[in-house]
């Protein structure tokens, strides 16, 4: 498994003073694209070959949060390939190795040019290998959505919220839906569909549903299409599963 060390800072935590959601997802985006560089298939590299890896789906779940100054090991590695897509899991864990947050991800090789999926070849992922998949409650990657819900007003996509591939960061999907949870609800698990590519300057159109616990968040573009799914389920102390 490829780690990296490092320590929870103050401008990553809540106001409860712990890694937030978003930081978990940034320390898992960078776990990855660390590994990228560091075998030779990192964003140079890949833009040279006109290709990138898009993230499919999320799924976190979170037992504890780091709290500020809290020592943390992040971890990231591939379990499988399978025609174009890529499987991988993250970790972080505390100074003692306990895990802290889990997570799998489903991820698609695209053509950059066409915007067509390209079949996994030996050369795009003989530098990673594989490991075992880790010890976790594996969810569908599809998110059921409730009938009922609520339209929210629209925004449009900020420059903040775009990253190298020019479209909206994955992480800041999950960042858009958390804004339609109510106080005090923290969550124990995300999980995260993408469908779509938001551009700078598109509307986002949200829609927010409660359902026995969990709140489903759909960002649409202004044609009713979905850019993104989220779904939260609350942890069941409100502080992580600790």
């Amino acid at each position: 498994m490829y780690t990296f060390e490092s320590r929870v800072r103050y401008s990553e935590t809540d106001a409860s003073g712990k890694l937030s959601l978003g930081g978990i997802i940034d320390y898992f985006q960078d776990c990855t694209t660390f590994h990228s560089e560091d075998v030779g298939k990192g964003i140079v590299c890949l833009r040279e070959q006109h290709k990138v890896w898009m993230l499919t789906s999320w799924q976190i779940i979170i037992d504890r949060y780091p709290a500020f100054g809290e020592r943390i090991t992040i971890g990231t590695q591939p379990y499988d390939f399978k025609g174009m897509m890529g499987f991988r899991n993250f970790i972080i864990r505390n100074p003692q190795g306990a895990g802290m947050v889990k997570a799998n991800s489903v991820w698609c090789l695209l053509d950059t040019v066409t915007g067509k999926p390209l079949r996994v070849t030996a050369d795009d992922v003989a530098c990673y290998g594989t490991g075992q998949r880790l010890e976790m409650d594996y969810a569908n990657r599809k998110i059921a959505i409730p009938e009922a819900g609520k339209l929210e007003a629209p925004f449009t996509v900020r420059p903040h919220q775009i990253d190298t591939n020019h479209h909206v960061n994955n992480g800041q999907y999950v960042r858009m839906a958390e804004e339609y949870l109510p106080a005090g609800f923290r969550v124990g698990q995300m999980r995260a569909e993408y469908k779509k590519q938001a551009m700078l300057g598109d509307a986002v159109q949200p829609w927010v549903a409660e359902d026995a616990g969990r709140y489903v968040v759909v960002l649409y573009n202004e044609e009713k299409q979905p850019y993104a799914v989220v779904e939260f389920i609350q942890s069941r102390n409100g502080e992580g599963n600790q």
